[in-house]
Formats: C-alpha cells, sequence, structure tokens
C-alpha cells in the first residue's frame, strides 16, 4: 500500500517532533518545538527551538514551491491561531458584570477561560499535528528547510503578513481554483481514475464543509445550554438565600444540580468540537490540498500537450530538412515533459490511496472516541437525574 512506502513505521523513532510548550501573548504565541532524533543529517540528537505561527507558513510554503514535491499530497498548513472571539466574550462578560450576582459572573468567566483555553490546547494540536505529518514521511523528513526549522535556533525572518500580503494570499487562493476551473474546460484528462478522485474530492469537499457548519451549531447550541444553566443555578440561590423558610434547602440543592448538569453539558461541548468538528475542520483542509495536486498534475498534462504541439510544428515546419535543431529541441521538451507528467500521475496515484486509507482510519478512530464519551456523559447525565430525584424528594 502507498502509506507502507512514504509513510515511516509506527514503531520509527529515528525522528521524533512535538510541541512541548506554547505561550500565548496579545499578538501571537510562541511555540517550543522539541526535536529528538537518530538521524546522522542532525547535528544534535536533541533540541528545542521557539517558533511563532509564520514560521510554520513559511516551512509548509517551502514545500508548496518546490517542483520535486509537485506528486505529493502537502500536508495543509495549521490555521492561524485566533484567539479574538473569546477575548471579545470576556470584554463583553467584564463590561456586564454589574447586571449579574457575583456567583453568577464567577461561573461565566470560568466558562469563558475553559473556553480560551480549549480553544489554545486546538491551536498547538493543529501546528503540532503538520510537524508530525512531515516528520513521519519518508520523502518530506529529508528536506532540508524542515531541518532548518527544527534545528536553527534563531528567528527564520519570517514576519507576520501585512493587509497587502494576506490580501496576496487571498489572491493565491482564488488564482488556484480558477486554475482549477479554467484546467478542467481546457483540458482533457486522459485517465478516467484523476477524473473520477476530482469530482469525488470536490463533493467531499463541499459535504465537510456542510457537517463542519452543522457540527458547530450543534456544539454552540450545547454551549449556550450550559450558559443557561449558570443563570438558572444563580438564581435559584439567590431564591435560596432570600428565603428563610423550608424552601431554602430545597432550592439550594436544585442549583447544586443545575451547576453539576452545567458541567456535563460543558464537557459534552468541548469532546463534540474536539473528536468530531476538528476532525471535520482538518479534512476539509486536507481535502483541499489533495484537489491541489491534482491541479498541478493537470498543469503538467496541459504543459506536455503544449510541448506534443510544438513538436508536430516544428516537424511540419521542417519536414525537408534532416534532424533540424528546433526539432531536436522540441523533441527533448517533449520527452521531459513526457516523463514528468507520467511520474507526477504515478505519484499522485499512490497519494490518492493513501489519502482515502488515512481519512478513513482518522474519522473510524474519532467516531468512535465520540461514540465512547457520548454514553459516558449520557450514564453521567441519567445517573446525576436520578439521585437528584431521590435526593430532593428526601428535602420534601
Amino acid at each position: 500500500m502507498a502509506n507502507e512506502e512514504k509513510t515511516v513505521p509506527l514503531t520509527d523513532s529515528s525522528l521524533m517532533v512535538d510541541i512541548s510548550d506554547a505561550l500565548s501573548e496579545k499578538d501571537k504565541v510562541k511555540f517550543t518545538v522539541h526535536t529528538r532524533t537518530t538521524m546522522k543529517s542532525f547535528q544534535k540528537p536533541e533540541f528545542h527551538v521557539v517558533r511563532q505561527h509564520e514560521e510554520f507558513i513559511w516551512l509548509h510554503d517551502r514545500y508548496e514551491e518546490d517542483s520535486k514535491y509537485a506528486g505529493y499530497i502537502i500536508p495543509p498548513p495549521p490555521p492561524r491561531p485566533n484567539f479574538d472571539a473569546s477575548r471579545e466574550k470576556l470584554q463583553r462578560l467584564g463590561e456586564g458584570e454589574g447586571t449579574m450576582t457575583k456567583e453568577e459572573f464567577t461561573k461565566m468567566k470560568q466558562e469563558l477561560e475553559a473556553e480560551y483555553l480549549a480553544t489554545f490546547k486546538k491551536t498547538v494540536a493543529m501546528h503540532e499535528v503538520f510537524l508530525t505529518r512531515l516528520a513521519s514521511h519518508l520523502v518530506f523528513r529529508e528536506d532540508r528547510h524542515l531541518h532548518v526549522f527544527l534545528e536553527y535556533d534563531q528567528d527564520l525572518c519570517a514576519r507576520p503578513k501585512g493587509k497587502l500580503q494576506q490580501l496576496g494570499g487571498f489572491v493565491k487562493t482564488i488564482g488556484s481554483t480558477t486554475d482549477q476551473y479554467y484546467l478542467n474546460a481546457t483540458v482533457r484528462d486522459v485517465n478516467d481514475f484523476f477524473e473520477q478522485q476530482m469530482n469525488s474530492l470536490t463533493e467531499y469537499h463541499n459535504q465537510l464543509k456542510e457537517a463542519t457548519h452543522r457540527t458547530d451549531k450543534m456544539t454552540e447550541k450545547h454551549k449556550e445550554l450550559a450558559d443557561s444553566y449558570i443563570k438558572i443555578s444563580s438564581g435559584l440561590v439567590q431564591l435560596a438565600n432570600s428565603d428563610t423558610g423550608d424552601l431554602d434547602k430545597f432550592l439550594a440543592k436544585l442549583a447544586d444540580i443545575f451547576e453539576k448538569a452545567r458541567k456535563i453539558e460543558s464537557r459534552v461541548a468541548s469532546d463534540e468540537d474536539l473528536k468530531l468538528a476538528d476532525t471535520l475542520r482538518y479534512y476539509m483542509r486536507d481535502s483541499q490540498a489533495a484537489r491541489a495536486l491534482l491541479v498541478r498534475r493537470l498543469k503538467c498534462l496541459a504543459a506536455y500537450e503544449n510541448a506534443n504541439r510544438t513538436l508536430e510544428k516544428a516537424r511540419h515546419k521542417n519536414k525537408d530538412i534532416h534532424a533540424a535543431p528546433e526539432v531536436q529541441e522540441a523533441e527533448t521538451a517533449q520527452s521531459a515533459a513526457c516523463e514528468q507528467f507520467e511520474a507526477i500521475s504515478a505519484q499522485a496515484k499512490e497519494e490518492l490511496l493513501d489519502f482515502k486509507t488515512r481519512r478513513l482510519y482518522a474519522f473510524r478512530k474519532s467516531l468512535i472516541e465520540l461514540a465512547e464519551l457520548e454514553i459516558k456523559h449520557a450514564r453521567s447525565q441519567q445517573d446525576l437525574l436520578r439521585k437528584s430525584i431521590h435526593s430532593l424528594k428526601e428535602l420534601l
């Protein structure tokens, strides 16, 4: 299988990369990348370097711009760290502090801080996944830019992109999409396998996008429910404190029940986000990387067809001239284009088959883990409800 050819064995420890620490500052995140290796191409067996997000993008672009990797699915770059939403919620919470009880404010703040921490952990995980994909690939792990990224302990001079550069990245994305439509319209693919793959990946990407949107909405509803439990619990506490009669213990107990339900609901939202939404979101980006490979192959096919036309014109023009230099030059160019197209086609087929195997394994693993967690939370909710009814009856 392709993954056996291009991915190192699971027991291999010749190049192990992880993010051992990360520090979030106002406008950036500093990742401490830890590397252990027995590969002779590195100067030391173990080292640490501090990297920022822009340096991860720099590394990704080095692979994308190198023609020798044209036949591979280049791992998608990690998304830019974005904590603006969490910061805005914390700011709004601070502005509305006067409209809440102290207990309600504290619980809401804890909830938002937990959300911020979860976002931070996911950001670290996405950057680590990008590096481990490169380090576990038999070809990518040999690239000198990866070695510089892992070993060079100084700044790589990859600066945050300004608005003009960010616009350039957007234009590049639009250009890639335009290339796909143009090539599909002008180049007739001679291989049904790749034509089917392009159609399948396009449909797959759209389905993932829709599923991610629906999963995000579902997760948001769980978070909203947890926030509602905070308000209900706080209201019950206020009632219990204002009622010195027979109901105070009952109301206090009921408030405690809603607080426990809130914690369970928050864990449900967190697990669905981690095990389902993140998996969908990652493979949505990975499917784009797979489509980019198919676009590169179509460009090679277009170049090969152009070389064929150029050769035909040269032969027709010099049909009475034996071994004309123009014909020889065209034949050399045509031969090189043919070789390049055949090479990228063979490699692309391996990569696409590996992509299918890899994503099936990842989805199966994530869905099994999510199902186990959902069962665990459902049992916790059932147990809470049973115990709550019993304890409330005792107070009546």
